[in-house]
């Protein structure tokens, strides 16, 4: 990687950077000039780039280009690609074979307590073959939806993939997305089958699979068991043989050299900075002299925020500029959050906190929020839901964080009508991410949802119930295709408001487990959003206003009024909850008021003073309904906010 989060190589006489998120783990912080108000930071810094623990500089120009190979490792999640990284780092040398070597790439706690990649992880390889020393620079990709940014910053970087397939289970959804995310980059692509070992594998089975899906002959897949170690050689033979050399196909001179001291621009930021060492990743971080063309490394310069190291960004040499290549974009979020501190006490810390790790987390967007009740907080926006756990829990782990999440929202879009509101905002099409903030239907022409292709693999005894999930969800089928005699292939056009939630729980339930989801951003389409209002004895309460299809605002604000009813607690008065569509009441429940029984001390006699005690009741009741003041508990809000309704 070179630049902190970034991973490149020579072209010409410019340094063209492929930024992934591996560095994003800390590993490769930016360096900063300590000040006096950043001590503990600064002291940090220190530990990372401890000179203490680095070793001897390699010299990389005994690597070739011709000798030189990147490649990553794709699979859909739980499939192997960590294991085998540790099996492929025991066999070249790279680190001893212990009983210990698990995920050894993984270093985020998270990423080791659920088994998952959360971060791309780069290691460079030094592997002899028939007599000549080759370069094998290997990048661990994430498995999850959510992560598949990080995997196509990833392949940006490569000349080949490793596409590993669980013998048991098949072909799964992040596969085929995965394939085409490397098939469209014009990769070589060797398929490997892994978990051989397993009772019930049958590798024959996914080698058919792969062919039909992929139209990759079945005598090209190597069959692994990563675990035991099974045929891991035949795969770095395959990687030297079948991968070519570290250049990219469609240039036709690399030439240069990057070392401490170059004066480099990037072309994103149009800024300037020196170069303050290279190196290759080994795993762990290795100096070297020089890194040359073809070769997969890092490099520190003096940036000052990780938001200059933008992922796919391209480098060059001082006063020698270059068109930067093509396919750079920036992360975008695809699900909005609010946090808050569960006491406002911490707000100090937890700000703190959300700075460092979005340090080595720059796909996360954060924007300053506050709530009457909640009080001072953040907007965050995320790449999906398990992108939002995983910071959450990170939080939690790494800095001892506690924090109320809201249930999260998709960006929607709206278009102005008038001259006066463009002027006004600076824009005809604006984005809204907070409900709260969603303009009226008479300031627009038309509101915009994202949607999203969705792809699910299903055994075909469960197509029936799948189907009738997705139309439920409002989504368009669009393709449907059996990948073998029993299972089948959906491909959907969802909106993304409707699967960011539960839809994956809801597809595994009714499943039993075996359907696996896929999706890709597909863009925007026009709907008729509305926003629900919920009233409390008709004061408006606005951490609860919600952006809904006008088709589901009825079910869902029944569903958050009779939340509401169950969590707040009962006052001396009457309180009415209400969900309204503007001036029109959708949905009501009621928390019945606290009442004294006025009646006790009349034994017998005429009904008409037991009828002047309740009248005179019912007017205190009303009185006091016109003058208390509800105040929502904050446990209350936590329960509403954190709980999606029944869709």
């Amino acid at each position: 990687m070179w630049t902190p989060v970034s991973r490149g190589r020579w072209h010409g006489r410019a340094l063209t950077v492929w930024a992934t998120a591996a560095a994003h783990r800390g590993l490769l912080e930016p360096r900063r000039t300590p000040s006096r108000g950043a001590a503990a930071k600064s002291r940090t810094l220190d530990r990372l780039y401890s000179s203490a623990d680095r070793k001897e500089k390699i010299d990389m120009s005994r690597f070739s280009v011709e000798n030189t190979r990147n490649f990553s490792i794709i699979a859909h999640v739980d499939h192997g690609k960590s294991t085998l990284a540790d099996r492929l780092l025991e066999l070249t040398g790279t680190i001893d074979k212990t009983k210990n070597n698990k995920q050894v790439l993984d270093k985020l706690q998270v990423e080791r307590e659920r088994g998952i990649t959360v971060k791309a992880q780069t290691a460079s390889l030094f592997y002899n073959c028939d007599g000549k020393q080759y370069l094998l620079n290997l990048i661990d990709t994430p498995g999850h939806v959510d992560f598949s940014y990080e995997v196509s910053r990833s392949l940006s970087a490569c000349q080949g993939v490793l596409l590993v397939v669980d013998a048991n289970e098949g072909i799964q959804a992040q596969t085929v997305a995965n394939f085409f995310l490397a098939f469209e980059a014009q990769l070589s692509v060797i398929p490997v089958i892994n978990k051989i070992d397993l009772k019930n594998a049958d590798p024959a089975r996914v080698e058919k699979q792969i062919e039909k899906v992929f139209d990759i002959p079945s005598d090209e897949c190597i069959k692994i068991s990563a675990k035991l170690g099974t045929n891991i050689e035949r795969v770095l033979q395959a990687v030297i043989e079948r991968i070519p050399p570290g250049v990219i196909a469609n240039v036709a001179l690399f030439d240069g050299v990057v070392s401490k001291g170059d004066k480099i621009i990037s072309a994103y930021t149009k800024k300037t900075y020196e170069v303050n060492e290279v190196g290759v990743l080994n795993p762990n971080e290795q100096p070297t002299h020089k890194l040359y063309a073809g070769q997969v490394g890092y490099l520190i310069a003096g940036m000052k925020d990780v938001t200059e190291a933008q992922i796919g960004d391209t480098l060059y040499l001082h006063k020698q500029p270059v068109e930067p290549l093509p396919g750079f974009k920036s992360a975008k979020p695809m699900v909005f959050a609010g946090m808050y501190p569960i006491d406002q006490s911490e707000y100090n810390n937890l700000k703190s906190a959300v700075e460092k790790l979005t340090i080595n987390d720059s796909s996360v967007t954060v924007h300053r929020d506050s709530s009457l009740a909640l009080g001072a907080g953040w907007r965050l926006g995320f790449l999906g839901l398990l992108h939002m756990e995983v910071f959450n829990q990170r939080l939690e782990q790494e800095y001892n964080a506690s924090v109320i999440l809201t249930t999260p929202t998709v960006p929607y879009k709206a278009v102005l009508s008038s001259a006066k509101l463009i002027k006004e905002y600076r824009e005809k099409e604006i984005t809204i991410i907070n409900p709260a903030q969603f303009p009226d239907k008479s300031k627009v022409t038309e509101y915009l949802e994202p949607v999203i292709l969705g792809t699910i693999i299903t055994p075909d005894e469960y197509t029936g119930k799948v189907m009738m999930l997705c139309q439920a969800r409002r989504a368009v089928q669009k393709n449907m295709m059996y990948i073998d005699q029993n299972r089948v292939m959906l491909k959907y056009l969802f909106p993304l408001n409707e699967i960011v939630v539960d839809f994956y729980d809801s597809l595994k339930s009714l499943s039993s487990g075996y359907a696996s989801f896929d999706y890709e951003d597909a863009g925007y389409q026009t709907a008729e959003l509305v926003k629900m209002d919920i009233l409390l004895n008709g004061n408006h309460v606005e951490e609860l206003v919600t952006i809904v299809h006008k088709d589901k605002a009825h079910s869902v604000g029944k569903a958050i009024c009779e939340r509401l009813k169950d969590s707040l607690p009962r006052q001396l008065f009457e309180i009415a909850i209400q969900a309204a569509i503007g001036s029109k009441i959708i949905a009501r429940e009621t928390v019945k008021a606290y009442r004294k029984n006025v009646l006790a001390k009349c034994y017998g006699g005429d009904i008409t003073r037991k009828m002047k005690l309740l009248k005179r009741q019912a007017e205190g009741k009303k009185k006091l309904r016109k003058i208390g003041n509800i105040e929502v508990p904050k446990d209350a809000f936590i329960k509403v906010l954190r709980t999606q309704p029944d869709k």
